[in-house]
C-alpha cells in the first residue's frame, strides 16, 4: 500500500472524478449550465464536452435544464404506493396549480429509502417522511421563494436519531474503538480471519448470499499491483432501508470492516458508495472517517506502520441500476452505469480493471464482531436450524415499520409481531420477500404445490411438533406466517430473500401493487439490454391493460402465457438481475390473486380458478431459475 498510487490511472491522487465535479456544479447552480460544463471540459483538458454529457444525461440526479423554483417529487413505489402516494401526488399537483404560478413542479420519483415513513416526498434535495397530506402541503407552500425568505432554507428537515440501539452487530455500544482492527494490525493473521468468516457462515447481505470468506479470499489471492475495497451502500430496492440505519448509527463498524478487508487483501484504498438521497448518512460516514484519520487508523500512515490506506465516501449520481455491483463500478469510473458482462468477475477485474472486493454495508459491518467474538458466536445466533443474524427492513401494513436485527430463521409471524402486528387488525393477504424482485406470496400455499425439498423439511418439522404435543398440521395448506426467514429455507422454496420485506393486509389490491412494481423496473432499466428495455415496457403495458379493464375472461386467457414467455426471454438475455425479475410481480399476482385480477375484467366476467390452486409449481420453477441466474451472475 503506497500513498503515491493514483486514484484513477493517469491522474494525480487528489484528482476529482467527473461525477464529483458534476455534483459540485449542481449543488452550486441547482443544475448543470452549459457554460459550467464547457468550463469543466476546458479545466480537465483531457475530458471533451461529449464525455460530460454522456455521464450527466444518464443519471437521474443530474439536471441539464434549469429547474423550476420548487421541485416536489413523491415516492411512487411499493410501501409509499400502498400508503397513498398516488392520492398525495394528485393533491400536491392541485395545490401547485392553485398557488404555484408555474414555479412549482410536482412529479414522481423512484424509492427514496424511507419506506418506514410512507408516503415520502422530496422537496429540492431534501427528503421528508411520515407526515400527513396537510403537512406536506404546508411544506410545499413554504418552499416557494418569498421576499425576505430563501425558500427551502426555512424548511430544512429534522435530523434522525443517531443513538445506538444495543444491536449485537456493535460490540462497542456506539463507541469508535476499532479494537478488532488494532489487534489485526498488531498480529496479522489472514488465514484466521478467513476461517472465522467461514465458520460464521457470513453471507453477502445484498441479495445473492455469496459467502463472505470466499469473496474476501478471492481478492486476497488475486494477482494485481493495486486492489480496492468498495462498500455498496446504494440501497435503492423498494422496501429496503436497513443500510440507511447502519450507515447512520454505526458508520464506525462499516469503516472498520473496510479497514480489515483492506489490510487482509493488501488494498490501497477504500470507498463507501452511498446514494445521494442519504444526506445524513453521507455526513455521518464522512465525519466518522475524519475521526478515524485523526486516530491514525486510516489515511497516510496507519497506526505508525508507514502504510497508507485512505477511505472516502463516493456519492452516487442516482439510479436503481447502480445497486448492481458492476454498474456501480462503472459509475465510479465516470461511465454510464450499465452492467458489465461476466466473466471476468470483480474479484479479479473490478475498479479500474483491478482486483476489487465489493460487498454490502451490512456484510462489512458484521466482520468486527465476528473477529472479536469468533465465527461460532455469529453462527449460533440463528434459530430453527439457521445460521447467524441479519437485519430486515419491514414496511407496508404493519403498525411499527422499521429496521430489525433478528436471528436468521425467525418466522414471518415473529417478525410482524416485532413490528406491532398488522394495521387495523387486518389479516395477512400477501408478502413480498425481496422488494418487488421476488413477486408476491399469498397468505396460504397449497402443500401439494410446494417444492420437494421444502415439503420434506416441512413434513419432518410438523411431525416433530405434533409429537411434542402441538396441534396437528393442516393437510392442505401451508401458512406463510410460519415461513422461516432464512436464505437456505427460501432457496428450498425456490424463492428469493432480500433485506426489504413488505407486508400487505386484506384490503390491499395486489394487482395494482404488481403493476406499480413492474413500472418501477421499467422506469429503472438502464436500457443496455434490448430485451429488458423493450420487455419491461411491454410488461408494464400488459399490466396497465388489465388495470384499465381492456380484457374480458376469454381475451385475458393468453395474457398469462405471453407474460411467461416474455419473462423467459428477458431472463435468458439480460446481463443483470433487473431484467431477470421484471415479470415476477405480475406473474405471481395473476397466478396467486385471481380475485384481485378478476375485479379488473369487464363486467360480467369472473375468473373462477380459486386462489389456493394458483401458486403452481411453475411459479416456483420460474423464481428458482431467476435466483440461480442471479447467484451465478453475481459471481
Amino acid at each position: 500500500m503506497y500513498w503515491n498510487h493514483p486514484s484513477v490511472p493517469g491522474q494525480a491522487d487528489d484528482a476529482r472524478s467527473i461525477v464529483e465535479e458534476l455534483h459540485e456544479i449542481q449543488k452550486r447552480c441547482g443544475y448543470l449550465p452549459k457554460a459550467e460544463l464547457e468550463a469543466l471540459s476546458e479545466r480537465r483538458r483531457d475530458t471533451p464536452l461529449h464525455r460530460l454529457h454522456e455521464v450527466a444525461s444518464f443519471f437521474p440526479h443530474f439536471r441539464l435544464q434549469k429547474p423550476p423554483a420548487v421541485e416536489v417529487r413523491v415516492c411512487r413505489d411499493m410501501s409509499c404506493h400502498l400508503r397513498g402516494a398516488p392520492g398525495l401526488r394528485r393533491n400536491l399537483e392541485e395545490l401547485a396549480a392553485e398557488i404555484g404560478q408555474g414555479q412549482i413542479w410536482v412529479g414522481g420519483v423512484s424509492c427514496l429509502g424511507r419506506c418506514d415513513g410512507a408516503p415520502a416526498i422530496m422537496i429540492g434535495e431534501h427528503v421528508y417522511q411520515g407526515k400527513s397530506n396537510d403537512s406536506y402541503r404546508d411544506l410545499m407552500r413554504r418552499a416557494l421563494p418569498l421576499p425576505g425568505l430563501e425558500g427551502e432554507a426555512a424548511l430544512q428537515p429534522g435530523h434522525s436519531d443517531r443513538s445506538p440501539l444495543g444491536w449485537k452487530i456493535d460490540p462497542y455500544g456506539g463507541r469508535e474503538e476499532y479494537t478488532a482492527f488494532r489487534r489485526f494490525v498488531a498480529e496479522p493473521n489472514g488465514d484466521k480471519l478467513i476461517e472465522e468468516l467461514k465458520i460464521g457462515d457470513l453471507r453477502g447481505m445484498g441479495g445473492a448470499g455469496v459467502w463472505a470468506h470466499q469473496k474476501w479470499n478471492d481478492v486476497r489471492q488475486a494477482r494485481g499491483d493495486r486492489k480496492f475495497i468498495v462498500v455498496n451502500g446504494d440501497e435503492s430496492e423498494p422496501g429496503t432501508f436497513k443500510d440507511r440505519e447502519l450507515l447512520l448509527r454505526t458508520p464506525h463498524l462499516v469503516i472498520e470492516g473496510v479497514l480489515l478487508a483492506g489490510w487482509l487483501c493488501g488494498a490501497e484504498r477504500g470507498y463507501i458508495y452511498i446514494r445521494h438521497e442519504y444526506e445524513e448518512q453521507i455526513e455521518a460516514c464522512r465525519a466518522a472517517i475524519a475521526r478515524a484519520e485523526a486516530m491514525g487508523l486510516c489515511g497516510r500512515d496507519v497506526l505508525g506502520t508507514g502504510q497508507a490506506f485512505p477511505i472516502e465516501v463516493f456519492v452516487s449520481p442516482g439510479g436503481y441500476i447502480c445497486g448492481e455491483q458492476s454498474a456501480l463500478i462503472e459509475a465510479m469510473e465516470d461511465h454510464r452505469a450499465e452492467p458489465r458482462n461476466k466473466p471476468p468477475q470483480l474479484e479479479t477485474n473490478g475498479l479500474y480493471d483491478k482486483p476489487t472486493l465489493l460487498s454490502n454495508v451490512e456484510t462489512f459491518a458484521w466482520v468486527p464482531s465476528i473477529l472479536l467474538h469468533g465465527g461460532a458466536w455469529y453462527r449460533d445466533l440463528g434459530v430453527n436450524g439457521a445460521k447467524g443474524a441479519r437485519f430486515f427492513s419491514l414496511s407496508g401494513d404493519v403498525n411499527r415499520p422499521g429496521v430489525f436485527e433478528v436471528p436468521s430463521g425467525i418466522t414471518l409471524r415473529e417478525l410482524i409481531d416485532l413490528a406491532g402486528g398488522l394495521r387495523a387488525r387486518q389479516r395477512l393477504k400477501a408478502f413480498a420477500a425481496s422488494g418487488p424482485s421476488g413477486g408476491f406470496l399469498p397468505a396460504r400455499l397449497p402443500k401439494r404445490k410446494l417444492p420437494e425439498a421444502f415439503a420434506a423439511r416441512l413434513a419432518a418439522r410438523e411431525r416433530k411438533h405434533h409429537e411434542g404435543g402441538g396441534p396437528p398440521p393442516s393437510e392442505t395448506d401451508y401458512d406463510i406466517l410460519d415461513l422461516e426467514l432464512d436464505l437456505q429455507t427460501m432457496r428450498d422454496m425456490g424463492l428469493m430473500l432480500g433485506a426489504g420485506l413488505v407486508v400487505y393486509g386484506q384490503f390491499a389490491d395486489i394487482l395494482d401493487q404488481a403493476v406499480n412494481a413492474t413500472e418501477f423496473f421499467r422506469n429503472e432499466s438502464c436500457g443496455k439490454c434490448v430485451p429488458c428495455r423493450l420487455g419491461s415496457q411491454k410488461m408494464t403495458e400488459l399490466g396497465n391493460d388489465i388495470r384499465d379493464q381492456r380484457y374480458d375472461e376469454q381475451s385475458f386467457l393468453p395474457v398469462e402465457g405471453l407474460m411467461t414467455e416474455l419473462q423467459r426471454a428477458m431472463e435468458m438475455s439480460s446481463i443483470c438481475g433487473l431484467g431477470m425479475v421484471v415479470g415476477n410481480p405480475l406473474i405471481t399476482a395473476i397466478r396467486s390473486f385471481r380475485q384481485d385480477v378478476g375485479r379488473y375484467l369487464r363486467p360480467g366476467d369472473v375468473m373462477t380458478m380459486p386462489d389456493a390452486d394458483i401458486f403452481a409449481t411453475s411459479d416456483m420453477k420460474l423464481l428458482t431459475s431467476d435466483m440461480k441466474l442471479l447467484q451465478e451472475r453475481s459471481r
